[in-house]
């Protein structure tokens, strides 16, 4: 099977640049499910119906959340009707779920929704909490296992392939919006500490820059907000998955605006 994976998608930007290019990609790649990340997909905050709807038209299969799942209160309501997951280290009592389960060529795939404590809000232990549920979908024989990642810590991030990478088929890092130069196989397990945004590639992570700049300069806020035109990217892992649930091929595709696609072969350890 063969899968591809899009990371934060960010405010229109990101929406518009997955318009334009999902289908091709899917097409170009025989893309059999695509997954992406949708905390910053309306404006930066949250995920509301309609963006829900537009993204889902545009060529993805299911989405995972983040530390910004919650922004939009109607998150609720999609949970039960859409194909949305938020990280499951949230307490139970939180809505939603944390693992989504479907089927892809006979297989049974569970994508799986973590977030990291670095910076994080208050949420339950991730790697207690995915050690013992990989345990359980192993017993179960269940062999196709997906995580997203939503860490601000490269190095819990990096902490789960040493932990997993036995167990799972792919980790992928997302929520700090920079794309990082590690694709690896390592094990039959495909890992990248972070995506990248998909969205404004001439702002601050994917926000307009001044914001920013002006809390670095003078130590006071403001409100994030992301530009209406902007030079864009798209960045996607595409990797193959075999019977038995091992990764045996990924590369990374980037598109910036409208040029030719960049293609970047994971290395295999």
């Amino acid at each position: 099977m063969r899968i591809g994976f899009i990371g934060d998608i960010v405010g229109k930007p990101g929406r518009l640049m997955l318009k334009k290019h999902l289908k091709r990609l899917r097409q170009e790649h025989f893309l059999d499910f695509v997954i992406a990340n949708y905390e910053n997909a309306s404006h930066g905050f949250g995920l509301t119906r309609k963006n829900a709807d537009e993204l889902l038209g545009y060529g993805i299969d299911m989405m995972t959340g983040g530390n910004h799942s919650f922004d939009k209160k109607e998150i609720v309501e999609l949970f039960e009707s859409h194909p949305l997951i938020r990280p499951m280290n949230y307490p139970e009592t939180s809505p939603g779920k944390g693992m989504f389960q479907t089927f892809i060529h006979g297989h049974e795939v569970a994508v799986l929704n973590l977030m990291g404590h670095y910076t994080m809000p208050m949420v339950d232990n991730p790697f207690t909490m995915i050690t013992s549920v990989v345990a359980s979908l192993k017993a179960q024989g269940i062999r196709h296992v997906i995580i997203d990642m939503h860490a601000e810590a490269s190095s819990e991030k990096n902490a789960l392939l040493y932990m997993l990478g036995n167990d799972v088929s792919a980790i992928f890092g997302t929520h700090t919006h920079v794309g990082t130069d590690d694709l690896c196989i390592r094990n039959g397990c495909v890992y990248v500490t972070d995506v990248g945004l998909t969205g404004c590639r001439d702002g601050i992570i994917g926000m307009d820059k001044a914001v920013p700049i002006r809390r670095f300069l003078t130590a006071l806020g403001g409100h994030h907000d992301i530009p209406e035109s902007c030079k864009t990217i798209l960045q996607m892992i595409v990797f193959e998955l075999d019977d038995n649930g091992r990764c045996t091929g990924a590369e990374k595709i980037k598109i910036y605006d409208e040029s030719p696609k960049i293609i970047t072969k994971a290395w295999i350890e």
